[in-house]
């Protein structure tokens, strides 16, 4: 198995936000919410990432961008920054 790799929709490392445009996607006007994070995802033999839980390269669970996206809005709504 391959290292294991970290997916967000902001890095601090490189300094990219991806934020706006993963809430464009899904047809989300743009908030100040938090970045999303899957959990841990390695690259199979195939090239292909899979989290590490499930192993599944295209697991609901894991991969769910739309519904991760909806649950930082909620909470961002919450919070009051909208």
């Amino acid at each position: 198995m391959a290292d294991t790799v970290e997916i967000n929709d902001a890095c601090d490392d490189c300094n990219a936000d991806l934020r706006e445009e993963n809430d464009a996607f899904y047809g989300f006007d743009t908030i100040d919410r938090d970045a999303i994070e899957t959990p841990d995802a390695s690259v199979n033999d195939d090239g292909v990432y899979v989290c590490n839980k499930h192993h599944s390269g295209t697991c609901s669970q894991c991969f769910s961008w739309k519904k991760q996206i909806t649950r930082a809005r909620a909470a961002a709504k919450k919070a009051g920054r909208h």
